[in-house]
């Protein structure tokens, strides 16, 4: 019976060690989806060690704010509101994430940041001069 009761204690601590160790392939990616349209809220750097942002001046008075929408076969589509009567602008592209990085094709000009975070709520990426950029849903 003791040995019983050894072997039963045994597998449980194996199964108990190998449910609790797991392989994290996604190193520290965040699981919270990209697809959707994110509007421009802020833009910033950090200075002295501390974020400094400020709400986007690209956004116009009295329109719409501007956006990036990601879809989920890979196209973007950046909306932009001009001053003259809010007309919008769209441009499209590609999009890709590879771990904690978001690289946008737009018109030609490929953009690589680092998505610094990602809720449902918030995307908030900074690019490799130190441009921090947050979009709101």
């Amino acid at each position: 019976m003791k040995i019983r009761s050894l072997l039963l204690a045994l597998t449980l601590s194996i199964g108990l060690f190998a449910t609790s160790c797991s392989n994290d392939d996604n190193e520290g990616e965040t699981l919270v989806p990209l697809e959707g349209k994110w509007d421009l809220s802020k833009t910033g750097t950090v200075v002295g060690g501390t974020e400094q942002l400020i709400d986007a001046p690209e956004n116009q008075s009295g329109c719409n704010k501007d956006y990036l929408e990601l879809k989920l076969d890979n196209t973007a589509h950046v909306g932009d509101y001009s001053t003259t009567a809010c007309a919008l602008t769209v441009q499209s592209g590609i999009y890709s994430r590879s771990h904690n990085n978001l690289t946008t094709v737009i018109n030609g000009v490929t953009k690589t940041q680092d998505i610094v975070n990602l809720t449902l709520k918030e995307l908030k990426v900074k690019d490799a001069a130190g441009i921090i950029t947050v979009y709101t849903r």
